[in-house]
């Protein structure tokens, strides 16, 4: 009874600290997103004018079409290359081990470093089209930094890499728990390769793909730092995404209110992806 309470006594003053911290600053964010604030909080009180601001701005409404791009890329692309890798792991390679760590390694690195080393690799006049042009393709460039239109692609090649390894190591998480009889049976009535594949495996890696969806959906709506190493949002806005938005109309622009609205818009849109998950998970922990 002792232990419980001294461990009582420490928890606490922490859930207490975290709270505060996180659904106080919530709710004050909120707040300000109904008020005039501009580059200090006001509470002068303006309804949903904020909101409105927001979907009408030109600028929120291009961070959100950049968002759908990269998170399409974001989220599709580590779902095959993860699963093609994990299916490559799972046939007992001789030195997987060190194959997982090397694909493993880049979750282990920051995006803001991600980031950097991707700046150097695509800088036109160095990093990849330097080596490429040094083989003799003098001809090469890979300037998707300075493109509008090819801009936030840069930003998936460098969040994909960093990504996959990962969605990896989730499936064949999930790889590894389908039982083998399950899979015996199936080779016995003829299943084979692809017809395998897609009848008896994929089915059995449901759980692995939504925990991974649960994983990149919101790290592609919060995407910050990466655009703020690798493009900067540029070029213009060309790769900017809503969180960058959200930064710059807050503390660089001096319209904190409009800043607010657009940061419960993207809390909205990541509880709009974990609700209905935590709500099919408590049903079936409770049938």
């Amino acid at each position: 009874m002792t232990e419980r309470r001294t461990a009582l006594a420490c928890l606490i003053p922490l859930l207490l600290i975290g709270a505060v911290f996180f659904y106080g600053f919530l709710l004050w964010t909120g707040w300000l997103s109904l008020t005039r604030s501009g580059l200090m909080p006001s509470n002068d009180f303006v309804g949903l004018r904020q909101y409105e601001r927001l979907l009408l701005d030109p600028r929120w409404q291009a961070a959100l079409w950049n968002l759908l791009r990269f998170g399409l890329g974001f989220v599709l692309l580590p779902l095959v290359l993860g699963l093609g890798l994990a299916l490559l792991l799972d046939q007992k390679l001789r030195g997987e081990g060190l194959l997982r760590w090397i694909w493993l390694h880049p979750m282990a690195l920051s995006m803001v470093v991600t980031g950097s080393a991707w700046r150097w690799l695509m800088d036109p006049e160095q990093g990849i089209a330097e080596g490429v042009r040094a083989l003799g393709w003098t001809s090469f460039r890979w300037d998707w930094l300075a493109q509008e239109d090819m801009a936030v692609y840069a930003l998936v090649v460098a969040a994909v890499w960093q990504i996959t390894g990962f969605v990896m190591a989730i499936f064949l998480a999930g790889l590894r728990g389908i039982d083998d009889s399950m899979l015996q049976a199936a080779r016995l009535d003829g299943a084979r390769g692809f017809t395998l594949l897609r009848r008896v495996i994929l089915p059995q890696l449901g759980p692995s793909l939504a925990s991974a969806l649960l994983v990149l959906l919101p790290a592609a709506i919060k995407t910050f730092d990466l655009v703020v190493v690798l493009t900067e949002g540029g070029p213009g806005q060309a790769s900017e995404l809503p969180a960058f938005y959200m930064f710059q109309m807050a503390f660089e622009r001096s319209r904190l209110g409009l800043g607010a609205a657009s940061a419960m818009v993207l809390v909205m849109m990541v509880l709009s992806i974990a609700l209905p998950y935590a709500i099919v998970r408590s049903r079936k922990a409770a049938a």
